[in-house]
């Protein structure tokens, strides 16, 4: 599978002035290029950062700009004022730039040189108040950026920049992505729904809506040679045990389902979709095992006709390509409100995606009590132990809101008769406070699941995207978290003007 972000770049910019002379010049540069090659070594950054000269005046300030938004392969800027760089000068460029903005507020020399600083040296590294002159305009003209602080070795710095390239990544292939909706969405259901030229006009990507019978056209397409080689291929990735004639056939129709629909998103280029057990006409099964496997090959998923989650599902696996772990689609199911231990078992009829799995999953073909089909393929696994987040994105009439929890992945006790995949989770800070916090938010019953990611990745993109961030966490105290919500809703009012 061809890499998510392939050919995309972050540039690296760096202010100064003439007023300390050409040679001083020529040594920003320098210093500048020396930070950029150790980039190119960080295994936490994973785009490259791309060097671009000293930015002295106005003119080539502007021009900087107009040329990152043209660019289809810059996918973000990173600023440092390396001297004194006189604000004004940037004010002309910034209010055209359309790229995400990332501020390092470092300098070069990690320690000072005691015995033997002078003036020259003095002038030469005051990023101590050129980085401040440049917060002030960026600050005045209320531009949306990460401020990054430490020197440009740290692993910390390292860390957080990679953390924003990961969502500038995100960022830049929302813009123009198209999401396919199989069906409408699930009748009478609220959460699912949204605003999707809002969807467009802020978060860049189309949902286009399509009849079940359009896929089928391509399902009916696929030859009986692709079927077995693909039942092939799931006979070598995953545990295959049955016999049964009936369960054999039924993987050949999921396999013939995941064809067709590979074949269908691939010809209209499409990077999400989404189902719904309601509308089905001309499948023998609901979709589960294709499902999986799209998600497992960065594919973005809603059920239910949840565009947004699809969306989110999509962009997260952008955000979390090349870190272990893995993102899945993902719903709240039910909970174990054990004494001091509750727990949250999350799960879905059958799109939970392997990339969480912990262990070989298994091939498994059982009835499925809604949807009046065939008994459906899916992989059935225990999502891997270890730190996680879920997010939710859900419109909240005159914004887009992400509620983002910090939850932890237990080991649990066997499920023999669930033949779903599923993860069970403590949520962060308790299960009282992080439910009525996740309620009182709004937040759907859908998420995007992930190992892989944290929840600093969520929030640079939605700084990025400019839409509302909370974050439910250890420190959560429902109180506070009331008011959050009533302070954000006078801000996004204010600034949205209705």
């Amino acid at each position: 599978m061809a890499s998510l972000t392939s050919g995309k770049e972050i540039w690296f910019v760096t202010g100064s002035q003439h007023l300390y002379g050409e040679a001083a010049i020529r040594q920003v540069g320098e210093n500048s290029e020396q930070i950029v090659k150790s980039f190119s070594h960080a295994a936490s950054i994973p785009i490259p950062v791309v060097f671009k000269p000293v930015m002295t005046t106005p003119d080539a300030i502007y021009r900087l700009c107009i040329e990152a938004n043209a660019s289809e392969s810059c996918i973000g800027i990173i600023t440092w004022m390396h001297t004194f760089s006189p604000a004004k000068m940037w004010i002309r460029g910034l209010r055209l730039l359309n790229k995400p903005l990332a501020h390092l507020h470092t300098q070069f020399n990690r320690e000072l040189p005691w015995s033997s600083i002078d003036m020259d040296f003095m002038n030469l590294n005051q990023a101590a108040h050129g980085d401040r002159e440049f917060g002030f305009i960026c600050a005045r003209m209320r531009l949306k950026r990460k401020v990054i602080v430490g020197h440009w070795q740290d692993k910390e710095v390292l860390e957080k920049i990679g953390t924003w390239a990961r969502a500038a990544s995100a960022w830049a292939d929302a813009q123009g992505m198209r999401i396919a909706r199989f069906g409408d969405n699930m009748r009478e259901v609220a959460v699912t729904e949204g605003d999707k030229v809002e969807a467009q006009i802020k978060l860049g990507y189309s949902v286009n809506g399509f009849g079940v019978g359009d896929l089928v056209g391509f399902i009916e397409k696929v030859s009986d040679a692709e079927i077995a080689a693909l039942v092939t291929t799931y006979q070598d990735q995953y545990s295959v045990s049955f016999t049964d004639a009936a369960q054999k056939n039924s993987v050949k129709e999921a396999a013939r389902i995941e064809i067709g629909l590979r074949n269908f998103l691939d010809d209209g280029g499409f990077k999400a979709f989404t189902t719904t057990f309601e509308d089905l006409y001309g499948l023998v099964q609901l979709p589960g095992l294709a499902v999986q496997r799209l998600m497992a090959d960065g594919y973005g998923f809603g059920a239910e006709g949840d565009w947004k989650t699809a969306a989110l599902v999509r962009s997260m696996k952008v955000m979390g390509e090349g870190l272990a772990g893995g993102t899945s689609f993902m719903e709240d199911y039910t909970y174990d409100l054990s004494a001091g231990d509750q727990k949250v078992l999350g799960a879905h009829m059958l799109e939970v995606c392997p990339s969480i799995a912990e262990g070989k999953p298994s091939l498994e073909v059982h009835p499925l009590g809604i949807g009046g089909k065939a008994a459906p393929a899916r992989l059935v696994f225990n999502g891997s132990a270890g730190p996680a987040i879920v997010a939710s994105l859900i419109d909240m009439g005159n914004r887009f809101r992400m509620v983002v929890d910090d939850i932890d992945v237990v080991a649990h006790p066997p499920m023999p008769k669930l033949p779903v995949a599923r993860v069970v989770w403590k949520p962060r800070p308790d299960f009282r406070t992080a439910a009525a916090a996740w309620i009182l938010a709004g937040g759907a019953h859908h998420s995007g699941y992930s190992r892989a990611l944290t929840a600093e990745h969520i929030e640079d993109y939605t700084e990025i995207a400019g839409i509302e961030f909370l974050h439910i966490n250890k420190n959560t105290c429902i109180s506070e978290f009331k008011k959050e919500i009533r302070s954000n809703e006078v801000y996004y009012l204010l600034e949205s003007g209705r």
